[in-house]
Parts: structure tokens; C-alpha cells; sequence
């Protein structure tokens, strides 16, 4: 609990970092000494008892005067619906007793609280298995009775000394479960709109969101001409020629031919079901260049799941996308 603590200038730090319960940041504090657990959404905070910057906290101190105890509160941001639940941008719950999740800015992420160790075989657990134990949540580790082998003493030795850090290494990267979630659907349905996903596939293994600009298809098409005779859908037309996408008055530098999703004639919409994310450089005006993530179109999808006119979860009813697929 925050106590109105204030800066010093000097640092008295404990030997070894706090452990953080699993979904909370571990962060440098307001006074730039020490490693603490942030504080969460609701908690006192204080200049020094910092709140959560991975999931857009600040110290709400209420009035300007009161600089010594403040509320985390989350800044403005989507909130997320998950399970039939709705929860606020920078909001923690429990999915389930395998999972604690965070709101983050419209999407959701997750971490695991049970252990994902592996244990190895050695003399006095020969062949370990993991089980669903009656009563409780996460798998534990038996030890079932090894077959009669007269080479298993070598074999344990051997396989002993082979390093792994869990259950896929490809899934693993020192002690972090990495988890990314699925693209968001494209915040416009023509022009040049913005898609987002939640990861922890960095260095810190922390939670962030990141973007990529999108265009399902641009606005002044007039795709039901392309459609042809007999049938009911154009799904995935690619545009004859090349061409460059401009954001804020920066133009690409390069000229690209991508798919856009079609239209229906029969009430069905299409929407993005493949796409891949490519870096782009825009050029702007004033000779500044800088890069910008895209998402490009694989394969679309024409469905009867359609968004309602003025429906603030559209976004909901849109297919998932499979992004970043070879």
C-alpha cells in the first residue's frame, strides 16, 4: 500500500528484485533506484510507488495540490469483451484458473499461471508424466514404474545433459511463454485503416500492442462491376496496376500490386482470412522518411457474418484473421 513515499536521493535497494505475481510489471520506481512490482489498476500509488506503464496506468493524485497519494487509473483507451465479460482498457482478471489476463487497449492478452517446467528422467523418476490431478487446476508430475531395460542407466545419463527450457523451444525464450494474439480486423472497411494485436515476444517478455496500417479495399472502387456473369462474389481481385499508398501526405517509396477483399451481391461481406505484415518506407514532403508496418491481403473470406450499421463491436463480428502465414 502506497504511504505518500517520496524521493530521497538516495537509493537503499534490497540485494534481489521483488517477485512480481504473474501479470505484474517489474519496474524501476518513481525515484529511479530500485526494481518494484508496478502498481495495479485501483491501487494507491505515489511518486515513488509507480503504476503500471505496460498497461497505460498513471497516479490519478485527484486535485493538483495533492501530490502525495494518488488512485492507478487507466488512460483512455478500448475496452475489451472477453468470455460475455467487458472490461476497461488496463483491466486484469482471470480467465480461468490457467490464465491471467490483461486489457490492453481493445485487445486481450495472457499469461499462464501454472508452471511450464519439464523434468527430465533421472534415477529416481525414471519416466516422468504429467497429469490432470482430481481438485486441482494445473498438471502436476507423476513418476510411472519403468519397463525392465538393461540399457536405461546409460541412456538417463545421456539424456540428462541435453538442455531445454520447456515444452516447445520454439514457444520459449528464457522463462517466456511467447504469446501473440490474432490481428484485430481493420478499422475501416475501405481506405487506409489500422490493425492491431497484443504480444509479449520482445526482450522483457512484457505485454504490448503493436499496429499495422491496413486497407481491405479502397473507397472509390467499383468492384460489383468485376463480378462476373452467373456469379455472386468477386473474392480476392488484385489491382491491375501498380500503385502507392499515402498516409498523412507521405507517399511509398515504392510502387506495390496488392489483393483487396471483393464484394457480394447476395448480402454476404468479405473480409481479410490470410494476410501478411510487410515493412514499408514512406517519403514525405519536407524529404523525412520513416517505416511503417502493412498488412498485405493472401486470401479473403465472403461470409453472412456482418456488422450491423453503426454497431461499436463490428469489429467482433468480423472473421479472425490468420496473419503473417507463409
Amino acid at each position: 500500500m502506497a504511504a505518500g513515499q517520496e524521493c530521497s536521493g538516495q537509493c537503499s535497494c534490497p540485494s534481489t528484485p521483488p517477485q512480481c505475481p504473474l501479470g505484474v510489471s517489474l519496474v524501476l520506481d518513481g525515484c529511479s533506484c530500485c526494481r518494484v512490482c508496478a502498481k495495479q489498476l485501483g491501487e494507491l500509488c505515489a511518486e515513488k510507488d509507480i503504476c503500471d506503464p505496460h498497461k497505460g496506468l498513471y497516479c490519478d493524485f485527484g486535485a493538483p495540490t495533492n501530490k502525495r497519494i494518488g488512485v492507478c487509473t487507466a488512460r483512455e483507451g478500448a475496452t475489451c469483451v472477453f468470455g460475455g465479460m467487458v472490461y476497461k482498457n488496463g483491466e486484469s482478471f482471470q480467465s480461468s484458473c490457467k490464465y491471467q489476463c490483461t486489457c490492453l487497449d481493445g485487445a486481450v492478452g495472457c499469461v499462464p499461471l501454472c508452471s511450464m517446467d519439464i523434468r527430465l528422467p533421472s534415477p529416481d523418476c525414471p519416466m516422468p508424466k504429467r497429469v490432470k490431478l482430481p481438485g486441482k487446476c494445473c498438471e502436476e508430475w507423476i513418476c510411472d514404474s519403468p519397463r525392465k531395460n538393461p540399457f536405461l542407466g546409460s541412456a538417463l545419463a545421456a539424456y540428462r545433459e541435453e538442455e531445454t527450457y520447456g515444452p516447445d523451444p520454439n514457444m520459449m525464450r528464457e522463462n517466456c511463454l511467447v504469446q501473440t494474439t490474432e490481428w484485430s480486423a481493420c478499422s475501416k472497411t475501405c481506405g487506409l485503416g489500422i490493425s492491431t494485436r497484443v504480444t509479449n515476444d520482445n526482450h522483457e517478455c512484457r505485454l504490448e500492442k503493436q499496429t499495422r496500417l491496413c486497407m481491405v479495399r479502397p473507397c472509390e472502387s467499383q468492384l460489383e462491376q468485376s463480378i462476373r456473369k452467373g456469379k455472386k462474389c468477386i473474392r480476392t481481385p488484385r489491382v491491375s496496376k501498380p500503385m502507392k499508398f499515402e498516409i498523412s501526405g507521405c507517399t511509398t517509396t515504392k510502387s506495390y500490386r496488392p489483393k483487396f477483399c471483393g464484394v457480394c451481391v447476395d448480402g454476404r461481406c468479405c473480409t481479410p482470412h490470410r494476410t501478411t505484415t510487410l515493412p514499408m518506407e514512406f517519403k514525405c514532403p519536407d524529404g523525412q522518411v520513416m517505416k511503417k508496418n502493412m498488412m498485405f491481403i493472401k486470401s479473403c473470406a465472403c461470409h453472412y457474418n456482418c456488422p450491423g450499421e453503426n454497431d461499436i463491436f463490428e469489429a467482433m463480428y468480423y472473421k479472425k484473421m490468420i496473419g503473417d502465414m507463409a
